[in-house]
């Protein structure tokens, strides 16, 4: 991304080791210089939680990284409302929102117009984000706000159930690292020792326990 200061090398072909490493570099006025933990580069450094964001953690190649989704919900008199999406995949958003929607409560969402974004050009892809988007567009929603220091991990299904996403103990143990101590996760999950486990069923489950 042209407009993110983060540069990834990833390999295609290595004969002499895996091809599933990343390399993460900042591009400044000074040059390129590499990045031992890039995760801030995309979470805004607020004095306290506000509404409408939500951290999770993604992983680029087999590299955990912490990402910050915000979401706003505003009233509009259009008959179509706006779905604008930046950093996040432009066909699971609606997806989440129409879960949100039905299973979290929130009929009034669908005559809304939504905006959802990463911090720091960072792209979110994989199903994993799918809790995060719903929890910012909640909190945006009821204008109420996470505890300090929680994350969010969870794919979401069109039933509103939240399943367990890939390589999850290891993206905890990440989050666990960076000073996070509450997770919203699936059941059944497991964490490193010292950090909090919110597990949710439902999407409506998860929104009661972390707003």
């Amino acid at each position: 991304d042209r407009h993110s200061r983060l540069r990834l090398v990833r390999a295609v072909k290595n004969r002499f080791g895996p091809t599933d490493e990343v390399g993460c570099f900042d591009l400044d006025e000074s040059g390129i210089t590499g990045l031992a933990d890039p995760s801030g580069l995309f979470v805004s450094r607020h004095a306290a939680p506000v509404p409408g964001t939500c951290l999770t953690v993604t992983l680029e190649g087999r590299r955990p990284l912490l990402a910050e989704v915000q979401g706003l919900v505003i009233n509009t008199e259009a008959h179509n409302p706006r779905r604008n999406v930046s950093g996040l995949d432009p066909r699971r958003v609606p997806m989440v929102a129409a879960v949100l929607t039905e299973h979290g409560n929130f009929k009034q969402l669908a005559r809304m117009e939504m905006y959802v974004s990463t911090v720091g050009g960072m792209t979110l892809s994989e199903p994993a984000a799918d809790l995060a988007i719903a929890l910012a567009l909640a909190s945006s929603m009821t204008k109420r706000t996470f505890q300090d220091k929680t994350i969010a991990l969870g794919e979401l299904g069109l039933a509103g159930e939240v399943r367990r996403v890939t390589d999850l103990e290891w993206r905890l143990k990440e989050a666990h690292r960076m000073g996070f101590d509450t997770a919203i996760v699936p059941r059944g999950a497991k964490g490193p020792a010292g950090m909090r486990l919110l597990e949710a069923g439902t999407v409506a489950e998860a929104i009661e326990l972390g707003l």
